[in-house]
């Protein structure tokens, strides 16, 4: 539970300096028990579950989509999780997030290990007690099942999954094509990239052109509970 106060307020219970913001009119609802380190920064309609921890230089940010983290998930230097409009994260309890991970619109469930530098994409669905190794995978729109593992440098791709070496990059664009990158996550046509990466950076920009509006919380500000 939140501890509410009177109003249904809560109060933060950060490092001293974390950047907190409100983004499109949400703003994070952390649980009295979780930490957000100095430096840290968390952006929009977060929920931040009990005894969750975020560490120096790691980003939250919802840019749409709403984020939820949930109890005693570990988040750690560097690591960035990001909820799209039409890609929301979930991550359940007792989830490890190592630096340098990078997680957008996907969903996580419990008791999941992603080690440093790995990388899950939009629409991604990861089975309980999940397991991607350093520098792993999971592409757009992939679903692990319950206690999969991609090891180190692997990717995996696809729903039924493949999980491939690297190398192997003729089979992984075979499955990876018809998930439609630019389509899923931009909404633009796929081309040449010489036409495809302008609108995508449009549309990009104009989306992201709502930090503009941002408010940074004031340190000891309260947060309201909804509900």
């Amino acid at each position: 539970m939140y501890s509410a106060m009177p109003g249904g307020d809560v109060a933060i219970l950060t490092g001293r300096f974390s950047l907190l913001l409100e983004h499109r009119g949400k703003r994070p609802k952390v649980h009295e028990s979780a930490y957000v380190a100095p430096t840290a920064t968390i952006c929009g309609d977060v929920t931040m579950g009990e005894n969750s921890r975020v560490l120096f230089g790691a980003v939250v940010t919802a840019e749409g989509g709403p984020v939820e983290i949930g109890a005693e998930c570990i988040v750690m230097e560097n690591a960035v999780i990001r909820g799209a409009p039409k890609h929301p994260i979930r991550i359940g309890d007792h989830v490890l997030v190592r630096p340098r991970a990078y997680l957008t619109g996907c969903n996580i469930e419990n008791n999941v290990f992603l080690a440093t530098g790995s990388t899950v994409f939009n629409g991604a669905h990861l089975g309980e007690g999940s397991e991607v190794r350093v520098n792993g995978i999971v592409h757009l729109r992939t679903v692990l099942q319950k206690d999969s593992l991609v090891p180190i440098g692997w990717v995996a791709v696809g729903d039924p999954v493949e999980i491939l070496p690297s190398h192997e990059h003729e089979r992984i664009w075979a499955l990876q094509e018809p998930l439609d990158f630019p389509g899923t996550v931009f909404g633009v046509e796929r081309g040449p990239a010489g036409t495809m990466t302008p609108e995508m950076t449009r549309r990009y920009a104009r989306g992201l052109e709502k930090h503009r509006e941002d408010l940074p919380l004031g340190a000891g500000e309260r947060l309201i509970v909804e509900g």
